[in-house]
């Protein structure tokens, strides 16, 4: 009866999962670097925090509203003094939908980080077994050791590459997507093409500066999530390790023998 009493009240929370899609697992963050990113860009905050699906739908609202609204382009005439212009673009009706949002957005990336840190520290102290190898049909997973700085290089080369070196697959697919669909619509690479060949008033004149300014927040996040999840990856692999030796040598009468 208290086996069974165990066996059901033990390990109730587990510190990560593998599959076919990447590793989703629970480690402390800093709430306030969050919500900064949150703050930077709606939704980037619960993708740290790996709520994929509240974080692409955030994500996806802040590209739309932010676009219908003409906030990036109001921001980019308020930061050339052109204060006439930025209030003439704005769309007021949009606006008012974009706020309330982007506030919750940054509200509820703290709260869930503070909840999630709270979790984190349970599922370590219960210490539930941890899978270290999945093998289906179309993708292998595995635990082992990656070198964060690799993964930061991929990712500021192309967006989403980072991602796949630390086998996140939904974080490197829905990346790699908005960096296309960003540097299309902006022409920032044909901007950048004219600026390399000294052609600077075409490079202005080609680039869409509504779609420009999503682009150094979404660059950078991309970089440091690529970076962290690879960290963290490989505090999951020393954990995982850890517990196996435990578990398999923790005492004198389980050591393999040396003896020939």
């Amino acid at each position: 009866m208290g086996e069974e009493r165990e066996r059901r009240t033990g390990n109730r929370r587990v510190i990560a999962n593998l599959n076919m899609f990447g590793t989703t697992q629970l480690h402390f963050r800093n709430p306030g670097v969050v919500a900064w990113w949150s703050a930077a860009f709606p939704g980037a905050g619960h993708i740290l925090l790996q709520k994929y699906f509240r974080g692409f739908l955030l994500f996806i609202w802040e590209m739309v509203v932010n676009s219908r609204s003409n906030l990036n382009l109001s921001m980019v005439y308020s930061f050339n003094g052109k204060f006439e212009l930025a209030k003439e673009v704005l769309d007021l009706r949009w606006m008012a939908l974009y706020a309330p949002v982007y506030l919750f957005a940054i509200y509820d990336s703290y709260r869930t980080c503070v909840d999630m840190n709270k979790m984190t520290f349970l599922a370590r102290h219960e210490k539930a077994p941890l899978r270290a190898f999945l093998i289906g049909p179309f993708e292998i997973n595995y635990l082992d050791k990656r070198k964060p700085w690799i993964a930061l290089v991929w990712s500021l080369l192309a967006p989403g590459m980072g991602q796949l070196y630390a086998h996140r697959i939904v974080n490197a697919l829905f990346a790699t997507v908005t960096w296309i669909v960003f540097v299309y619509y902006s022409n920032a690479y044909v901007a950048l093409y004219y600026t390399l060949i000294g052609q600077f008033e075409q490079a202005g004149a080609v680039l869409d500066w509504e779609w420009f300014m999503f682009i150094p927040s979404t660059y950078f996040f991309t970089a440091y999530d690529a970076y962290v999840n690879t960290v963290e990856s490989n505090t999951l692999f020393d954990m995982e390790m850890r517990n196996y030796l435990r578990d398999a040598y923790g005492n004198a009468s389980a050591l393999p023998s040396l003896k020939p």
